[in-house]
């Protein structure tokens, strides 16, 4: 038995086919989903949506948004989705370091707060690159 997984940003498509098992970042926590789960909707946090297909897992970095699940599908509607395998490794981690500079030179709230989440999208693609070894 599978689900049907769509991921959808506001200018694409990034993920639509079956899979038999989802791993979601949400506000409150990490949420499994395997076939027949109970209906939900819920927020996504910056993070990584694991994806099970048959023997294999795939990663995605998700920029927060929202999910419901319901009837075998799950469709999670995120500001911004990248896969794993298609983020550069190099450019992932520069744009770290790039973050991780910039909070230290934050000042005032709206700065501090725009450099963490600069720094927690950087970070997640980073661990979406890191997951899939």
């Amino acid at each position: 038995m599978t689900l049907n997984l769509c991921v959808l940003t506001p200018n694409r498509i990034v993920w639509d086919s079956e899979v038999k098992e989802i791993i979601l970042s949400t506000n409150s926590g990490q949420v499994g989903v395997l076939p027949n789960h109970a209906p939900i909707a819920t927020a996504v946090d910056i993070g990584i949506l694991r994806i099970r297909l048959k023997d294999q897992w795939l990663t995605m970095a998700l920029m927060g948004g929202f999910a419901r699940v319901g009837n075998n599908e799950i469709t999670v509607l995120v500001n911004d989705a990248e896969k794993g395998s298609d983020i550069d490794p190099k450019e992932a981690l520069q744009t770290l370091e790039i973050a991780e500079a910039n909070l230290r030179k934050a000042e005032g709230k709206r700065q501090i707060i725009e450099a963490n989440l600069a720094l927690r999208r950087a970070r997640t693609r980073v661990e979406a690159v890191n997951a899939i070894s």
